[in-house]
């Protein structure tokens, strides 16, 4: 394990494969966490891969510097992470790949910085830049039930309820989520430790009470959220990997998001897969961060 001062973060993460081989950034999502990528940095360091997976802000051993700056789980936030870290490493371009959260992270840097990105592997969401000025507007009753958990730490009963049975409460996600994936019960606890993180709970519930418009934005990253609201486009080349099993965000068979990719593009739906792509389909993860470099 190694660590990095980027930004407003001590950043932990794990460096695998030749220091000079061709670099990859591997972004864990919500409630998961650098463990996922086990399997992809495996292979990828074998392929001579460059493999970096860091901790996001509120997970594991990843600090904040300051005990005054906001613990934000807004999707700039998230960005402005990726973008400090790749300028502490020295590193000019990479791919960069996530899903959930990281997905979101990668998109946000892809989009804004796109000279920083050789290329973009996304998952759950294709488009992960999030429309919080629309977020108001409903979805349909059988994709708003599947957001309970947002709904739940809008208030402060789930934010207690969050710091009492975090373990139950990602433990339950990870079995709605990825209904098909067989995990067992030391896969988890092996991520589950990065839930102690003292700052897990207030950057997990501002993330989910900012992308509703509830709460308001770090003051730092207020240009930043006014770029995003703009929905930009990603022009790097980018391939978007959609387990057919995910339980949080079920693909459609139309793609309703190519519009937002202007470079290069491909989308796959993964059968057998739920939401927690790269650990249950480590072979195609690396496969597609291998296409792009």
């Amino acid at each position: 394990m190694k660590s990095v001062r980027a930004g407003v973060l001590e950043i932990a993460y794990r460096e695998a494969g030749p220091p000079d081989g061709p670099p990859a950034v591997l972004l864990h999502g919500f409630p998961y966490d650098i463990h996922a990528y086990d399997g992809v940095a495996e292979r990828l360091a074998a392929a001579g891969v460059r493999c970096l997976i860091p901790y996001l802000r509120g997970y594991g051993p990843t600090r904040f510097l300051d005990p005054a700056t906001p613990r934000s789980g807004e999707q700039a936030a998230l960005g402005a992470d990726l973008l400090a870290f790749l300028d502490a490493l020295g590193i000019g371009r990479a791919v960069l790949a996530g899903y959930d959260w990281g997905g979101r992270a990668a998109c946000v840097v892809a989009a804004l910085w796109p000279e920083r990105a050789q290329g973009l592997v996304s998952c759950g969401v294709g488009y992960n830049i999030q429309n919080i000025p629309a977020a108001g507007q409903p979805a349909p009753p059988e994709a708003e039930h599947r957001l309970w958990y947002q709904y739940y730490l809008h208030g402060e009963r789930g934010r207690a309820g969050l710091e009492a049975n975090r373990d139950a409460f990602c433990h339950l996600l990870w079995q709605l989520w990825s209904p098909t994936w067989a995990f067992d019960a030391e896969t988890f606890a092996q991520t589950a430790r990065s839930f102690d993180n003292p700052d897990f709970v207030d950057v997990v519930v501002h993330s989910y009470r900012h992308r509703f418009g509830l709460v308001s934005s770090d003051p730092a990253l207020v240009e930043i959220e006014a770029r995003l609201a703009e929905q930009p486009n990603v022009a790097v080349p980018s391939i978007v990997l959609l387990g057919a099993d995910d339980g949080v965000g079920p693909p459609s068979e139309t793609d309703t998001e190519a519009r937002h990719f202007t470079g290069p593009y491909r989308r796959e739906i993964v059968a057998g897969v739920g939401h927690n792509f790269p650990q249950e389909a480590p072979d195609a993860f690396a496969a597609a961060v291998r296409t792009l470099l």
